[in-house]
């Protein structure tokens, strides 16, 4: 009996995967960064997540940019902390879905569906994308961080 509960949490968790991603799959060439008009993370502070431990949409007055990308903040403090060590609060995976990138593919996020795990910030792609990506959270990150040179086309000019 337990081999098969096992066997059926597999195969739903699986067309549930197959569901999540095959919608939100984007056209290649994909940008090495999840942007919209230049804006990393949909506009939000990523300073935030670690300091209030939530999401916020960030202000134009305060904005920098890296590497080509546009990030905002809610304050001068948190653009100023970003700017000190930018590598300390980017997403992972160019802000791209951890979960898509998981399973191999590309998908845009929910600025409110996210994690931190070992200090690093991990996006998802909605409430679904979230609770499949958090039933294995670091088995994710390993196969995320495998897939990622794999990925088609993140990074291609």
């Amino acid at each position: 009996m337990t081999s098969l509960n096992s066997s059926r949490r597999f195969v739903v968790v699986f067309l549930l995967s197959w569901f999540v991603t095959g919608g939100a799959l984007a056209d290649p060439p994909i940008a090495p960064v999840n942007t919209e008009q230049g804006i990393a993370i949909k506009g939000y502070d990523p300073v935030s997540y670690f300091t209030t431990g939530k999401p916020t949409p960030g202000l134009a007055q305060f904005s920098t940019t890296d590497k080509g990308v546009t990030y905002r903040f809610v304050s001068a403090e948190n653009r100023d902390q970003f700017i000190a060590a930018p590598e300390k609060f980017v997403p992972q995976y160019g802000g791209y879905c951890a979960y898509a990138i998981s399973l191999n593919k590309i998908a845009g996020i929910d600025p409110d569906e996210w994690a931190i795990v070992n200090n690093k910030l991990y996006l998802n792609d909605g409430f679904l994308a979230q609770t499949l990506w958090s039933f294995d959270k670091s088995g994710n990150v390993v196969r995320s961080d495998h897939n990622l040179p794999l990925v088609p086309k993140l990074g291609d000019p």
